[in-house]
C-alpha cells in the first residue's frame, strides 16, 4: 500500500513539474514575441538613433585624433629643429678641425719639401714678383739704349 500511495505522490508530483515548465516555456516564447513586435515596431527608430549617436561619436573621435596627430607632428618637428641645429653644430666643429688638420699637413709636407730643397709656392711666387721686376727693368734700359 504504501508503494501505491508513494507511486501516486511521483505522478502527481511530475504531472505539476511538467505543467510548470510547459508554464515556463510559454512566458519564454511570449516574451520572444512580445520581444520580437517591439523591436519591429520601435527598432527601425532605435536603429535611427544608433546610427545618430554613431556619427557624432565618430566626427568627435575624428576632431580627438586630428588634435593628438598635429600635437606629435608638432613635437616630431621640435625635435627635427633641434636636429638639425646639432648636427650644424657639429659640422661646424668638424670643418674647424678639418682646417686645423689640414693646416698642419700642409706645413708638415712644406716643411718636407724644402728639406729636399723644392721650393714652396710662395718661393716660387716671391721669385716671380722679382723675376717680373726685373723684367720690366731691363726693358726700361733696354729702350733706353
Amino acid at each position: 500500500m504504501a508503494r501505491v500511495s508513494l507511486k501516486k505522490k511521483v505522478e502527481a508530483e511530475q504531472v505539476t513539474t511538467l505543467s510548470e515548465v510547459k508554464l515556463y516555456a510559454r512566458k519564454i516564447w511570449l516574451a520572444g514575441l512580445g520581444a520580437y513586435a517591439k523591436a519591429g515596431s520601435e527598432g527601425a527608430e532605435y536603429v535611427k538613433e544608433l546610427i545618430k549617436t554613431g556619427e557624432v561619436a565618430e566626427r568627435e573621435g575624428k576632431k580627438v585624433i586630428g588634435k593628438k596627430i598635429e600635437a606629435a607632428n608638432s613635437e616630431i618637428n621640435s625635435e627635427i629643429d633641434d636636429v638639425k641645429t646639432e648636427v650644424k653644430s657639429i659640422k661646424g666643429r668638424l670643418e674647424l678641425q678639418f682646417e686645423k688638420v689640414e693646416s698642419a699637413f700642409d706645413r708638415r709636407v712644406s716643411s718636407a719639401l724644402n728639406r729636399f730643397g723644392i721650393a714652396s709656392k710662395h718661393d716660387v711666387e716671391t721669385l716671380s714678383a722679382k723675376l717680373d721686376g726685373l723684367t720690366a727693368l731691363l726693358e726700361r734700359v733696354a729702350r733706353k739704349q
